[in-house]
């Protein structure tokens, strides 16, 4: 992993490894973020195949029983008798938070009436059809409110874990190897001043004692003259 291009400082060293020691407490944060999304959204996919199952189910069931009303009713009827429901539910949409995540808590209120159209120039099979849609409106809110969920905590959940990939393979090797690029220079150029205080220091020792001297002792003249003895000779 390549380091950072930072001068190595003793500032340096220290603003490194307070980023360092921010992206650990990040990394762990998000972590743990991860895996609280990770288990929510399993459990709401879960929720929300099934939920989208049965309404599917349900959906081909009344698809299948309006087909029967417009054979037996046909088309024009058939619409007519559509155009008088002008009453459907109504739907409270109230925000809650999961790990950061707003997503949508969905209540459903009230129900379109039962027979909004007359029975003079209706079928049974127009009643069946009309009972099974309200089955699938019942099912729609909550279906809406889990896949919603779903989705968001799926995006969520893909940004935390780049983010999360991001600090572990990217940010904190690049700063521990900073931080060791750093320390290393500095220990080197500690060990280079130590070496050359004690030079210094030898040198300066050496010049205090200075060359050994040796004293000599002058030697001994005796700067009167002989006394001769003349002999007479006869």
């Amino acid at each position: 992993m390549a380091r950072l291009r930072v001068a190595p400082t003793r500032s340096n060293l220290l603003r490194m490894q307070e980023s360092l020691r921010l992206a650990v407490e990040g990394f762990e944060i998000l972590d743990r973020k991860r895996e609280v999304l990770t288990t929510e959204l399993l459990h709401l996919a879960h929720d929300a195949g099934e939920l989208q199952q049965h309404v599917w189910s349900l959906l081909g069931e009344a698809y299948g029983a309006l087909r029967i009303a417009r054979l037996s009713m046909g088309r024009e009827r058939l619409e007519w008798a559509a155009l008088s429901v002008n009453d459907t539910i109504q739907v409270d949409i109230r925000p809650r938070s999961v790990m950061g995540v707003v997503i949508p808590s969905v209540e459903a209120h009230g129900a379109p009436p039962k027979t909004p159209y007359g029975l003079a120039n209706t079928t049974v099979a127009l009643d069946e059809a009309s009972i099974r849609f309200r089955n699938v409106l019942a099912e729609i809110p909550d279906l809406a409110e889990t896949m919603t969920s779903v989705w968001r905590l799926a995006q969520e959940l893909q940004k935390t874990q780049r983010r999360v990939n991001a600090l572990r393979y990217i940010f904190i090797p690049q700063y521990q190897e900073t931080i060791r690029f750093i320390e290393s220079a500095l220990e080197e150029r500690e060990r280079e001043e130590t070496f050359r205080l004690k030079r210094i220091k030898s040198k300066s020792s050496r010049a205090a004692v200075g060359p050994s001297t040796r004293e000599y002792e002058q030697p001994y003249r005796d700067t009167g003259g002989d006394t001769a003895t003349s002999h007479d000779f006869g």
